[in-house]
């Protein structure tokens, strides 16, 4: 039987059949072979290096949240980007980042994106900040079988939460567990590093200029312990990516404003190598 291709605007039946306001249903129903999680990996003899993305850092302040992320990419001992972008926009009102294997964390942020816009145009409205991390967590869990063989994605996401009215951060792990982060988060191999640092920073209310000085120190401390973590670089004129989500939605901060804010942050450097010290008590 020939299928009428004219009634359906030359789209096959299954794109105009109403069935989900998922796009990951209706991609594990028409053509599988397409999710990253069903891919047959090569088998492979010896150690294997692929690119990873390193630390990102989250916050909230007086506006919304932050998010920020350094540029450097390694693979093994080797720096195999200096101007990687791993702050993505979600959605009008949220963001996510990566860290962990490159390439297949990039290729789940633009299916998290396909995600979202497609339920909105299925359904009218956008899904709640809480919906949307719900389907990050299915997505995440979804690669475990990659993770388990080190090809690891590990995201921040983050947003304006507009019933709300405020900033909330979701992190994960491999197995696709999800916490709501309270202040702030990181994650990445210089984590650790950026998390003590906005542990010694962060203040609640902060204003956006505050919020980007110590999230930029935060990822200054992590290159400063983490040779995978890239500092700001003076001479090739990079910097931390930024972007900031509030009422009036996602904003990515030109270079030039980051660059004002991370020669600062190096000049201070110079007479205190540690950074700003936060008091006793």
């Amino acid at each position: 039987m020939t299928t009428n291709l004219r009634a359906t605007g030359g789209l096959p039946p299954a794109f105009t059949a109403p069935e989900t306001s998922s796009f990951l249903d209706f991609l594990s129903a028409q053509a599988p072979d397409l999710l990253p999680s069903n891919r047959n990996l090569p088998s492979v003899e010896g150690k294997f290096e692929a690119p990873h993305g390193t630390t990102i850092v989250a916050a909230t302040y007086a506006d919304g949240v932050l998010m920020a992320g350094d540029r450097r990419v390694t693979m093994g001992n080797v720096i195999a980007h200096r101007e990687y972008e791993k702050v993505f926009p979600a959605d009008e009102h949220s963001a996510i980042a990566i860290a962990g294997t490159a390439g297949l964390a990039v290729e789940l942020v633009r299916l998290f994106q396909l995600e979202l816009e497609h339920y909105e145009k299925i359904e009218g409205t956008a899904l709640s900040l809480d919906g949307k991390a719900n389907r990050l967590t299915t997505m995440v869990r979804g690669n475990l079988a990659m993770a388990m063989q080190g090809l690891a994605v590990v995201p921040l996401f983050a947003g304006y939460d507009v019933d709300k009215g405020l900033g909330r951060i979701f992190s994960y792990d491999v197995t696709g567990g999800r916490t709501e982060e309270l202040g702030f988060a990181s994650t990445g191999s210089g984590s650790i590093y950026a998390r003590g640092s906005l542990k010694k920073l962060y203040r609640e209310n902060m204003t956006e200029r505050e919020i980007v000085t110590t999230a930029v120190q935060a990822l200054y401390d992590a290159a400063d312990d983490d040779s995978a973590t890239g500092g700001p670089d003076m001479t090739r004129r990079l910097f931390p990516l930024v972007a900031l989500v509030t009422e009036d939605g996602y904003r990515r901060l030109e270079q030039d404003e980051v660059s004002a804010i991370a020669q600062s942050v190096v000049d201070g450097r110079h007479t205190s190598p540690n950074g700003p010290q936060a008091p006793i008590l």
